[in-house]
């Protein structure tokens, strides 16, 4: 696989956060270039979840910058931090039941509609042509997806692996610069999630940067283009897959340490038979 050589979209530069007494990111740096996908993994409680929410502007850092697309955007509110063109998927899956699939994904789109709430009460003529043009523009991406078919499905009667695509198309809408995913793989069978790595694949070729924390390790290894493993909120290895995989620290924090790895102690002072 190859990325684009667009140079740096995301950069974290030491960032921290801490909750009270607890650090549960500490001195954190990375960076995410255009038209690349990076991995983010860790063990369950490594601090991923915490880094994205500092990205997105849940949370502040205590320490550091976060810079995005050439600007300063640290501490950011979430809308101005969707605005400039970040969006992200939950591990958790977030659809409005009882709603179409289109319905869904065009809640998306809320960003960028340019009428205001009195046209579309009054159904003006621009309100009507807009709605149009929202519409076929998600039409369009579910074809792309394979949903296009289950446009007018209500999303709690699809299986759990369609709801997984309705999210990813939900925010790919927006066209992101930068696309964060939440465990996209969580809850799907292999045919899922190689059809996730395509879907992946393709947002990648299609310009747009994609941040994944996820614990499938098939699906990391085979989407992206590099990997970053954190332990306990701080960076332990970073490089390509092959570099990852095979690093001390990684199969540390993953497998943990055999107890027959441990040096030996020295005897204490006047022991013996």
């Amino acid at each position: 696989m190859t990325a684009s050589s667009g140079g740096e979209l995301l950069r974290l530069e030491g960032v921290g956060m801490r909750f009270g007494g607890l650090q549960a990111v500490a001195d954190l740096s990375f960076a995410v270039g255009r038209g690349q996908v990076v991995g983010l993994i860790g063990p369950n409680g490594a601090g991923k979840t915490t880094a994205f929410n500092l990205i997105t502007g849940v949370y502040r850092p205590t320490e550091g910058r976060i810079r995005f697309d050439g600007r300063d955007i640290t501490g950011w509110a979430p809308y101005r931090v969707a605005r400039a063109g970040i969006f992200r998927t939950f591990q958790t899956i977030r659809l409005f039941h009882g709603q179409s699939v289109l319905v869904n994904v065009l809640a998306g789109l809320h960003l960028q509609t340019r009428q205001h709430w009195w046209q579309g009460l009054l159904r003006t003529p621009a309100q009507r042509r807009e709605e149009t043009a929202l519409r076929a523009k998600a039409m369009e991406l579910l074809a792309r997806l394979d949903l296009d078919r289950l446009a007018q499905e209500d999303v709690a009667a699809l299986p759990y692996g369609v709801q997984r695509r309705v999210e990813l198309a939900r925010a790919l809408i927006a066209r992101p610069k930068l696309l964060i995913l939440d465990e996209p793989a969580a809850g799907l069978n292999d045919r899922e999630s190689a059809a996730l790595n395509r879907t992946i694949l393709g947002v990648r070729d299609q310009g747009i940067s994609v941040l994944l924390v996820e614990h499938d390790m098939n699906v990391v290894m085979n989407v992206a283009d590099r990997i970053v493993c954190i332990n306990f909120g701080r960076k332990i290895a970073e490089g390509g897959p092959d570099q990852v995989r095979s690093h001390p620290g990684v199969i540390e924090a993953y497998l943990g340490k055999d107890e027959d790895d441990e040096p030996p102690q020295p005897a204490a002072a006047g022991a013996g038979a």
